[in-house]
Protein backbone atom coordinates (compact mmCIF):
# COMPACT_ATOMS: atom_id res chain seq x y z
CA UNK A 1 0.00 0.00 0.00
CA UNK A 2 1.36 3.56 -0.99
CA UNK A 3 1.89 5.95 1.94
CA UNK A 4 -0.52 8.64 2.25
CA UNK A 5 1.18 11.89 1.76
CA UNK A 6 0.31 14.56 4.41
CA UNK A 7 1.69 18.42 4.95
CA UNK A 8 1.24 20.72 7.33
CA UNK A 9 -0.21 24.50 7.43
CA UNK A 10 0.24 26.98 10.48
CA UNK A 11 1.40 26.09 13.91
CA UNK A 12 -0.35 28.83 15.25
CA UNK A 13 -2.73 26.59 17.82
CA UNK A 14 -0.43 24.32 19.79
CA UNK A 15 -2.23 21.37 19.00
CA UNK A 16 0.01 21.46 15.72
CA UNK A 17 2.74 19.87 17.57
CA UNK A 18 0.66 16.52 18.91
CA UNK A 19 -0.93 16.09 15.63
CA UNK A 20 2.68 16.07 13.54
CA UNK A 21 4.15 13.54 16.68
CA UNK A 22 0.76 11.46 16.01
CA UNK A 23 1.68 11.33 12.16
CA UNK A 24 5.16 10.75 12.48
CA UNK A 25 4.36 7.60 14.25
CA UNK A 26 1.60 6.15 11.64
CA UNK A 27 3.31 4.09 9.56
CA UNK A 28 1.31 4.52 6.46
CA UNK A 29 1.99 7.94 6.18
CA UNK A 30 4.91 10.44 5.40
CA UNK A 31 4.56 13.96 6.12
CA UNK A 32 5.82 16.21 2.96
CA UNK A 33 6.26 19.20 4.53
CA UNK A 34 5.08 22.11 7.12
CA UNK A 35 3.83 25.85 5.97
CA UNK A 36 4.04 28.55 8.39
CA UNK A 37 4.34 32.25 7.32
CA UNK A 38 6.44 32.30 11.16
CA UNK A 39 9.56 30.58 10.28
CA UNK A 40 10.58 30.45 13.77
CA UNK A 41 7.69 29.09 14.92
CA UNK A 42 8.60 25.60 13.20
CA UNK A 43 12.31 25.98 12.77
CA UNK A 44 13.23 23.31 15.73
CA UNK A 45 10.37 20.95 14.48
CA UNK A 46 11.65 21.27 10.64
CA UNK A 47 15.41 20.68 11.67
CA UNK A 48 14.83 18.10 14.49
CA UNK A 49 12.72 15.92 12.07
CA UNK A 50 14.42 17.20 8.82
CA UNK A 51 11.03 18.17 6.96
CA UNK A 52 10.81 20.38 3.87
CA UNK A 53 9.65 24.31 5.46
CA UNK A 54 7.47 26.56 2.77
CA UNK A 55 7.11 29.54 4.02
CA UNK A 56 3.83 30.55 1.99
CA UNK A 57 0.97 27.75 2.71
CA UNK A 58 0.81 28.03 -1.74
CA UNK A 59 3.94 26.60 -2.05
CA UNK A 60 3.36 23.50 -0.41
CA UNK A 61 -0.33 22.95 -1.52
CA UNK A 62 1.29 23.30 -5.25
CA UNK A 63 3.66 20.32 -4.34
CA UNK A 64 1.99 17.10 -5.88
CA UNK A 65 3.13 14.72 -3.34
CA UNK A 66 0.48 16.30 -0.45
CA UNK A 67 -2.00 14.23 -0.54
CA UNK A 68 -4.05 15.77 2.63
CA UNK A 69 -2.71 18.65 4.81
CA UNK A 70 -3.63 19.55 8.39
CA UNK A 71 -4.36 23.43 8.87
CA UNK A 72 -3.66 25.11 12.80
CA UNK A 73 -3.67 27.98 12.05
CA UNK A 74 -5.40 31.51 13.64
CA UNK A 75 -9.13 30.88 14.03
CA UNK A 76 -9.70 33.67 10.93
CA UNK A 77 -7.59 31.69 8.62
CA UNK A 78 -9.08 28.39 8.31
CA UNK A 79 -11.82 29.43 5.56
CA UNK A 80 -9.55 30.58 3.53
CA UNK A 81 -6.44 27.89 3.78
CA UNK A 82 -9.22 25.05 3.86
CA UNK A 83 -10.82 26.36 0.45
CA UNK A 84 -7.70 27.25 -1.05
CA UNK A 85 -6.40 23.58 -0.06
CA UNK A 86 -9.76 22.02 -1.30
CA UNK A 87 -9.17 23.34 -4.95
CA UNK A 88 -6.25 22.06 -4.87
CA UNK A 89 -7.35 18.42 -4.67
CA UNK A 90 -6.27 18.58 -0.73
CA UNK A 91 -8.11 16.19 2.04
CA UNK A 92 -8.24 18.34 4.78
CA UNK A 93 -8.74 18.01 8.61
CA UNK A 94 -8.95 22.00 10.08
CA UNK A 95 -7.99 22.95 13.67
CA UNK A 96 -11.87 23.54 15.67
CA UNK A 97 -13.57 26.11 15.81
CA UNK A 98 -14.01 25.23 11.92
CA UNK A 99 -15.15 28.87 11.06
CA UNK A 100 -15.71 32.10 12.81
CA UNK A 101 -19.46 32.39 10.71
CA UNK A 102 -21.67 30.50 9.39
CA UNK A 103 -21.38 31.45 6.00
CA UNK A 104 -17.69 30.75 5.88
CA UNK A 105 -17.74 27.44 7.20
CA UNK A 106 -20.84 26.56 4.87
CA UNK A 107 -18.52 27.75 2.03
CA UNK A 108 -16.08 25.49 3.36
CA UNK A 109 -18.02 22.41 3.75
CA UNK A 110 -19.41 23.26 0.06
CA UNK A 111 -15.62 23.92 -1.48
CA UNK A 112 -14.98 20.50 -0.16
CA UNK A 113 -17.56 19.05 -1.54
CA UNK A 114 -17.18 20.31 -5.32
CA UNK A 115 -13.62 19.38 -5.36
CA UNK A 116 -14.29 15.67 -4.51
CA UNK A 117 -11.75 16.05 -1.10
CA UNK A 118 -12.95 15.18 2.41
CA UNK A 119 -13.27 17.59 4.81
CA UNK A 120 -12.36 16.37 8.94
CA UNK A 121 -12.78 18.69 11.84
CA UNK A 122 -10.22 18.08 14.84
CA UNK A 123 -12.22 17.11 17.60
CA UNK A 124 -9.66 14.99 19.50
CA UNK A 125 -12.42 14.45 22.35
CA UNK A 126 -14.53 11.58 20.66
CA UNK A 127 -11.12 9.23 21.20
CA UNK A 128 -10.79 9.93 24.67
CA UNK A 129 -11.36 6.15 26.69
CA UNK A 130 -13.96 7.62 28.74
CA UNK A 131 -16.07 9.24 25.84
CA UNK A 132 -16.22 6.47 23.96
CA UNK A 133 -17.28 4.05 26.63
CA UNK A 134 -19.79 6.48 27.55
CA UNK A 135 -20.91 6.78 24.16
CA UNK A 136 -21.19 3.22 23.67
CA UNK A 137 -23.41 2.14 26.62
CA UNK A 138 -25.65 5.00 25.52
CA UNK A 139 -25.58 3.16 22.10
CA UNK A 140 -26.66 -0.03 24.09
CA UNK A 141 -29.74 1.74 25.83
CA UNK A 142 -28.31 1.42 29.59
CA UNK A 143 -29.69 4.31 30.79
CA UNK A 144 -32.27 4.30 28.28
CA UNK A 145 -33.18 7.44 26.35
CA UNK A 146 -31.38 10.77 27.14
CA UNK A 147 -32.78 13.88 28.90
CA UNK A 148 -30.26 16.03 29.77
CA UNK A 149 -26.34 16.96 29.53
CA UNK A 150 -24.25 19.11 31.52
CA UNK A 151 -20.92 19.79 30.44
CA UNK A 152 -17.85 21.38 31.30
CA UNK A 153 -14.52 22.91 29.10
CA UNK A 154 -13.26 24.78 31.88
CA UNK A 155 -9.48 25.82 30.65
CA UNK A 156 -7.25 27.93 31.71
CA UNK A 157 -6.82 31.80 29.77
CA UNK A 158 -4.65 30.80 26.46
CA UNK A 159 -3.08 34.38 25.70
CA UNK A 160 -1.60 35.11 22.42
CA UNK A 161 -4.23 35.17 19.64
CA UNK A 162 -6.69 33.60 21.21
CA UNK A 163 -7.54 36.58 22.69
CA UNK A 164 -6.99 38.86 19.90
CA UNK A 165 -10.91 39.18 18.34
CA UNK A 166 -9.58 39.85 15.02
CA UNK A 167 -7.62 36.60 14.76
CA UNK A 168 -9.58 34.25 17.32
CA UNK A 169 -13.20 35.78 16.18
CA UNK A 170 -14.13 35.31 19.81
CA UNK A 171 -13.04 34.18 23.49
CA UNK A 172 -13.90 31.62 25.36
CA UNK A 173 -17.00 30.96 24.54
CA UNK A 174 -16.43 30.20 20.88
CA UNK A 175 -13.07 28.45 22.03
CA UNK A 176 -14.51 26.23 24.56
CA UNK A 177 -17.80 25.37 23.45
CA UNK A 178 -17.46 23.57 20.56
CA UNK A 179 -15.27 20.44 21.78
CA UNK A 180 -18.21 19.53 24.25
CA UNK A 181 -20.99 20.51 21.99
CA UNK A 182 -19.82 18.01 19.61
CA UNK A 183 -19.78 15.29 22.08
CA UNK A 184 -23.17 16.40 23.27
CA UNK A 185 -24.51 16.31 19.35
CA UNK A 186 -22.80 13.14 18.53
CA UNK A 187 -23.99 11.52 22.54
CA UNK A 188 -27.83 12.74 20.92
CA UNK A 189 -28.32 12.41 17.77
CA UNK A 190 -29.84 15.55 16.81
CA UNK A 191 -29.34 19.27 16.50
CA UNK A 192 -29.61 22.13 18.24
CA UNK A 193 -32.81 24.28 17.93
CA UNK A 194 -32.82 26.82 20.58
CA UNK A 195 -29.65 28.59 22.68
CA UNK A 196 -29.48 30.69 25.40
CA UNK A 197 -26.11 32.00 26.68
CA UNK A 198 -24.24 34.09 29.09
CA UNK A 199 -20.40 35.75 28.44
CA UNK A 200 -18.49 38.07 30.00
CA UNK A 201 -14.82 39.18 30.98
CA UNK A 202 -14.53 38.08 34.98
CA UNK A 203 -11.22 36.71 35.28
CA UNK A 204 -8.53 39.01 33.13
CA UNK A 205 -10.31 42.41 33.20
CA UNK A 206 -7.62 43.27 30.35
CA UNK A 207 -9.08 41.32 27.95
CA UNK A 208 -11.18 42.20 24.84
CA UNK A 209 -12.89 39.22 24.87
CA UNK A 210 -14.76 37.00 27.29
CA UNK A 211 -13.02 34.76 29.59
CA UNK A 212 -16.65 33.43 30.95
CA UNK A 213 -19.73 31.68 29.62
CA UNK A 214 -22.17 29.37 30.29
CA UNK A 215 -24.30 27.95 26.88
CA UNK A 216 -27.71 26.37 27.36
CA UNK A 217 -29.45 24.55 24.35
CA UNK A 218 -32.27 22.96 23.81
CA UNK A 219 -32.10 20.05 20.71
CA UNK A 220 -34.60 19.25 17.97
CA UNK A 221 -35.35 15.22 20.19
CA UNK A 222 -36.56 17.30 23.30
CA UNK A 223 -33.00 17.12 25.28
CA UNK A 224 -31.24 19.94 27.34
CA UNK A 225 -27.69 20.60 27.36
CA UNK A 226 -25.87 22.98 29.56
CA UNK A 227 -22.25 23.89 29.44
CA UNK A 228 -19.27 25.61 31.40
CA UNK A 229 -17.11 27.16 28.65
CA UNK A 230 -15.26 29.46 30.80
CA UNK A 231 -11.32 30.22 31.32
CA UNK A 232 -12.01 30.11 34.86
CA UNK A 233 -8.75 27.66 35.70
CA UNK A 234 -6.07 29.87 37.50
CA UNK A 235 -2.28 29.45 36.45
CA UNK A 236 -1.39 27.33 39.32
CA UNK A 237 -4.48 24.77 38.37
CA UNK A 238 -2.37 21.71 37.76
CA UNK A 239 -3.42 21.20 34.45
CA UNK A 240 -5.04 23.44 31.22
CA UNK A 241 -8.89 22.32 32.35
CA UNK A 242 -11.62 19.99 31.95
CA UNK A 243 -13.93 17.88 29.95
CA UNK A 244 -16.73 16.19 31.72
CA UNK A 245 -20.26 15.46 31.41
CA UNK A 246 -22.90 14.50 33.54
CA UNK A 247 -25.51 12.57 30.99
CA UNK A 248 -28.76 12.01 32.99
CA UNK A 249 -31.19 9.40 31.23
CA UNK A 250 -34.66 7.84 31.83
CA UNK A 251 -33.23 5.01 33.20
CA UNK A 252 -29.86 6.16 34.90
CA UNK A 253 -26.94 8.32 34.51
CA UNK A 254 -23.35 8.47 33.33
CA UNK A 255 -20.77 10.47 34.56
CA UNK A 256 -17.84 11.29 32.52
CA UNK A 257 -14.60 12.30 33.26
CA UNK A 258 -12.59 12.66 29.98
CA UNK A 259 -8.73 13.75 31.48
CA UNK A 260 -9.19 11.57 34.54
CA UNK A 261 -6.74 8.81 33.74
CA UNK A 262 -3.33 10.70 35.64
CA UNK A 263 -1.10 10.86 38.06
CA UNK A 264 -0.61 14.00 40.37
CA UNK A 265 2.89 15.72 40.89
CA UNK A 266 3.68 18.10 43.37
CA UNK A 267 6.71 20.22 42.22
CA UNK A 268 8.87 22.07 44.79
CA UNK A 269 10.65 23.17 41.21
CA UNK A 270 7.25 24.54 39.97
CA UNK A 271 5.16 25.16 43.62
CA UNK A 272 1.98 23.97 41.79
CA UNK A 273 0.89 20.29 41.70
CA UNK A 274 0.57 19.23 37.78
CA UNK A 275 -2.00 16.45 36.73
CA UNK A 276 0.01 14.04 34.62
CA UNK A 277 -2.51 12.02 31.70
CA UNK A 278 -1.48 8.88 30.63
CA UNK A 279 -4.53 7.53 29.03
CA UNK A 280 -4.60 7.19 25.15
CA UNK A 281 -3.38 9.94 23.19
CA UNK A 282 -6.36 11.34 22.06
CA UNK A 283 -5.10 13.00 19.01
CA UNK A 284 -3.24 10.00 17.67
CA UNK A 285 -6.61 7.96 17.59
CA UNK A 286 -7.59 10.93 15.56
CA UNK A 287 -5.24 11.41 13.22
CA UNK A 288 -5.21 7.65 12.56
CA UNK A 289 -9.03 7.70 11.97
CA UNK A 290 -8.60 10.34 9.40
CA UNK A 291 -5.73 8.55 7.84
CA UNK A 292 -7.33 5.32 7.58
CA UNK A 293 -10.81 6.55 6.25
CA UNK A 294 -8.65 8.19 3.76
CA UNK A 295 -6.35 5.28 3.06
CA UNK A 296 -9.39 3.02 2.63
CA UNK A 297 -11.77 5.43 0.45
CA UNK A 298 -14.47 6.00 3.31
CA UNK A 299 -15.74 9.12 4.45
CA UNK A 300 -13.77 11.13 7.49
CA UNK A 301 -14.99 9.90 10.87
CA UNK A 302 -16.06 13.69 11.84
CA UNK A 303 -17.23 15.74 9.09
CA UNK A 304 -16.65 19.61 8.09
CA UNK A 305 -20.57 19.68 9.38
CA UNK A 306 -20.12 17.76 12.25
CA UNK A 307 -17.93 21.16 13.03
CA UNK A 308 -20.26 23.77 11.74
CA UNK A 309 -22.64 22.28 13.90
CA UNK A 310 -21.15 22.67 16.61
CA UNK A 311 -19.46 26.28 16.59
CA UNK A 312 -23.22 27.68 14.96
CA UNK A 313 -24.11 27.21 19.00
CA UNK A 314 -21.48 28.94 20.24
CA UNK A 315 -22.08 31.76 17.54
CA UNK A 316 -25.70 31.94 18.37
CA UNK A 317 -24.65 32.07 22.23
CA UNK A 318 -22.70 35.38 21.01
CA UNK A 319 -26.33 36.83 19.23
CA UNK A 320 -27.72 35.36 22.31
CA UNK A 321 -25.91 37.50 24.71
CA UNK A 322 -26.47 40.60 22.81
CA UNK A 323 -30.14 40.14 22.65
CA UNK A 324 -30.26 39.40 26.26
CA UNK A 325 -32.77 36.39 25.29
CA UNK A 326 -32.97 33.10 23.97
CA UNK A 327 -31.48 32.72 19.88
CA UNK A 328 -33.10 30.38 17.62
CA UNK A 329 -31.29 28.04 14.64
Amino acid sequence: MNKLKVGMISFAHGHAFSYLDALLRLPDVEVVGIADESASRVEKVVRERGLAYYEDYRELLANDAADAVVICSENVHHARLTIDAAKAGKHVVCEKPLGVSVEEMERMVAACRDNGVQLMTAFPCRYLAAVVRAKEAVDRGEIGSIVAIKGTNRGSMPGGWFVDPALSGGGALLDHTVHVMDLMNWFTGSRAKEVYAYAATLFHEELQVDDAGMIHVKFENGVFGVLDTSWSRPKSFPTWGDVTMEIVGTKGSISVDALAQKNELYSEATGKGHHLFWGDNMDFYMMKSFTDALLHGEPAPISGEDGLRSAEVALAGYASVKLGQPVKL
